[in-house]
């Protein structure tokens, strides 16, 4: 792909993330400095369109990225690498509760973080999510029957998760749409250490250079 659109991409993914909202071409131009008229954005969302990773909502609106789009931009974009000081901190400060409560504690810490829910589980003997605030204040759910096949899924965590473990030892892994164990319009970014099993579940909109990062600082910390 030409340069330009793989960047285009990266920020419209990145704009839709933060905002939840669709992403206009004049937008762009004042918001990022791009050294391009809104016209020829314009032109650069067509093209991404063409190839299906792009989609325009409303006739006069601004874009969003499809799955397609949103598994490019993990391809190309997102790269193992830690966590942030001030969330490995937060991390940090989780563990630091007795045994019992460390798992527990940090699931807490990493549903906060990430805005959406966390899941964890140790062997076959214990599992448990939190977050489902957090995951349920995110716009997609506004429409409760998303609600309700969420929760439904998760009543059946047991299998899910049973399932995934089948996998071994495994870094970080994004289940994006059709993968995901929780329905096409959800993403999930699992891991686990053998005996651990953490996995973080949102809509497909989300910040999974950031989750991923969270992930990898927080499997190394029960290590």
């Amino acid at each position: 792909m030409d340069p330009r659109l793989q960047q285009l991409l990266k920020i419209v993914v990145e704009e839709y993330v933060a905002t939840a909202e669709p992403v206009g071409s004049q937008y762009l131009v004042d918001q990022h400095e791009l050294d391009v008229s809104p016209a020829t954005v314009r032109n650069w969302f067509a093209e991404l369109e063409d190839q299906g990773y792009l989609i325009q909502p409303h006739i006069s609106g601004g874009r969003i990225p499809t799955e397609k789009g949103f598994r490019a931009y993990i391809e190309w974009f997102v790269q193992p690498k830690p966590a942030q000081k001030r969330e490995r901190a937060l991390l940090e400060k989780a563990v630091e509760a007795p045994r019992g409560e460390r798992m527990k504690n940090l699931a807490k810490a990493l549903a906060e973080l990430s805005g959406a829910a966390t899941i964890m589980s140790v062997k076959d003997a214990e599992l448990f999510y939190t977050g489902l605030s957090q995951l349920f204040s995110q716009p997609e759910f506004q429409d409760l029957r998303r609600i309700v096949h969420m929760t439904d899924m998760l009543e059946h965590l047991d299998v899910t998760m049973k399932r995934l473990r089948q996998e071994g030892d495994f870094e970080p892994q994004i289940l994006l749409g059709n993968e995901s164990p929780f329905g096409p319009g959800s993403g999930m970014i699992v891991a686990s250490n053998g005996s651990r099993m953490i996995g973080v579940v949102g809509p497909v909109r989300m910040d999974y250079q950031s989750i991923t990062s969270l992930l990898s600082s927080a499997l190394n910390l029960l290590e």
